[in-house]
């Protein structure tokens, strides 16, 4: 048995920046534009970037009205920090391969840019059909590598975001909402 206290991940919150239901109609929107966008192709393939971006696909996917396949691609370049370390690596790749597919990515979050450029270089050179990419949060203060997404859900202000699939150290990833974690959480981090 463990003694540990359990954790009030709502004490760690600062404010809610994007609540539940902001959050289902904006996804609704960008399935809806998705939808219309991919009207008459047939291989449509999201490939969602782990782990933060499981909840929105999970939501994007059960709204975007036409078939489409799924997979997963593991992509890191945070670390335990609450900045991007700029060093970016693929730690789980796709099952199947995208020749002539057409594949929209699935992130979570647009910070610095590297991670989709790194990415989106990596998925051109395997010859998709197409490649597009879908955002739900993007930082535009905070780009260094200019890298063109097709749908953004949401600029927000360059703050320490969590919930809704996002996380700081593994945690607040269940919590239905993108909140600002308050900065005492993770100033250690940043002595």
């Amino acid at each position: 048995m463990n003694d540990k206290p359990i954790r009030d991940l709502n004490a760690d919150i600062d404010h809610i920046l994007i609540d539940e239901t902001a959050l289902k109609m904006r996804i609704q929107e960008m399935a809806a534009q998705i939808t219309a966008d991919y009207a008459g192709i047939e291989d449509l393939l999201l490939i969602c970037v782990l782990k933060g971006g499981y909840v929105f696909l999970s939501d994007l996917s059960r709204a975007i009205e036409r078939p489409h396949a799924l997979d997963f691609m593991g992509i890191s370049s945070y670390g335990s920090g609450t900045r991007s370390s700029g060093a970016v690596q693929i730690i789980m790749d796709l099952k199947e391969p995208i020749v002539g597919r057409h594949v929209l990515i699935v992130e979570d979050i647009i910070d610095s840019g590297r991670t989709l450029d790194y990415m989106r270089r990596n998925l051109l050179a395997r010859s998709p059909a197409s490649l597009r990419i879908c955002s739900l949060l993007n930082k535009p203060s905070r780009r260094e590598i200019d890298v063109h997404v097709e749908y953004i859900g949401f600029n927000i202000p360059d703050e320490f975001v969590v919930g809704y699939g996002l996380d700081f150290d593994e945690i607040y990833r269940n919590l239905p909402y993108i909140a600002v974690l308050k900065p005492e959480v993770f100033a250690h981090l940043q002595a």
